[in-house]
């Protein structure tokens, strides 16, 4: 029998769900969520994908996401780490990770997704990142209200028990890399501390 659904929450990694949904492609086939956590973007992509899968190193996140996806069809969950663990070749159609990547090496980790995407699949990457220049803190001093008022009148919280790790890569050098592994990204920079990628495949 399927749990009931827990009580919704919102944190500003949650807020950037909207639009990684929107950017799974058509008619997707398979679709992996790196470091899902306690898997509730996972949950999201049912029914947008035909199958989904999570993949995370902690086994009480991994332990959480499958108790709260019991009876969920098209959907399973891999304890494991994402930089060694047996996951297919071009495997998916549409992969993404959401505040996961700078607990990993990033590059290893952006090449993986990389190599793990069909010819024409999306790939999405949520991340946090530290600022390193005179235009990066200001950016962030600039947005801090905002982030401080959003967080409150939401009432910002997430499941307990989520690894957390301070981000060693400056926006600057994240968006170097990205643009280096991955031609033609689209880099944005988010007002809630978030940067994003998004990256489509060459189709052969």
């Amino acid at each position: 029998m399927r749990q009931p659904a827990p009580e919704p929450y919102w944190n500003t990694n949650v807020a950037r769900h909207p639009g990684i949904l929107r950017a799974v492609p058509a008619g997707c086939g398979d679709a992996l969520d790196v470091g899902c956590g306690d898997g509730l973007l996972a949950r999201k992509l049912v029914g947008r994908a035909k199958g989904v899968t999570g993949i995370d190193k902690s086994p009480e996140m991994i332990a959480c996401a499958r108790r709260l996806a019991v009876g969920c069809q098209d959907l399973s969950f891999i304890e494991g780490d994402f930089l060694t663990s047996e996951l297919p070749a071009a495997g998916y159609d549409f992969i993404c990770s959401v505040t996961t990547i700078h607990h990993m090496d990033f590059e290893r980790a952006l090449t993986r997704m990389r190599e793990l995407l069909r010819p024409g699949g999306t790939l999405v990457v949520v991340g946090l990142a530290r600022e390193a220049s005179v235009p990066e803190w200001a950016a962030t001093i600039a947005a801090a209200p905002v982030v401080r008022i959003t967080k409150a009148l939401r009432r910002a919280h997430g499941p307990e028990g989520m690894p957390i790790a301070d981000p060693q890569m400056s926006y600057g050098q994240v968006r170097a890399a990205a643009r280096h592994l991955l031609p033609g990204v689209r880099y944005r920079r988010h007002v809630l501390r978030r940067y994003s990628l998004t990256w489509e495949s060459p189709a052969r």
